[in-house]
């Protein structure tokens, strides 16, 4: 599992690569709040959202997680706990005043364009002042 990434993944790279392009900016594996020990994929601090690219089988996809035939003892808690901590992490991070994305890998090899302009929405519904 050692060879497995945990950042820059291909999903990601290609997220990032587009909206590079139309000119965002944005911090990498980075914690949106200090006191919460989770990082997010793609942070822009100053409009407060945090974009998470969930992995299909870490994550559990309802769509395309394939269960282990092996080692069920072991994958069965450990998918299940990733899917526990997603929802608290998107839950704190939304009581914090964050605006939490969450794609699946899926979503960006189907759409990434569509993708990254959804975060490009909700950046700059992030910027405008309420």
């Amino acid at each position: 599992m050692q060879s497995n990434k945990g950042r820059d993944t291909a999903p990601e790279l290609t997220v990032r690569r587009l909206l590079h392009a139309t000119g965002f900016r944005y911090r990498v594996n980075f914690r949106p709040e200090p006191s919460l020990r989770r990082t997010a994929d793609i942070v822009f601090t100053r409009a407060r959202v945090a974009v998470f690219i969930d992995g299909c089988f870490w994550h559990g996809c309802p769509d395309h997680f394939q269960r282990p035939h092996s080692n069920r003892d072991y994958w069965d808690p450990k998918i299940q706990k990733n899917r526990v901590r997603d929802a608290e992490t998107t839950q704190k991070l939304q009581d914090a005043g964050w605006i939490v994305l969450r794609y699946w890998e899926h979503d960006v090899k189907l759409d990434s364009t569509d993708v990254a302009a959804s975060i490009r929405n909700a950046v700059r519904q992030g910027n405008t002042p309420s």
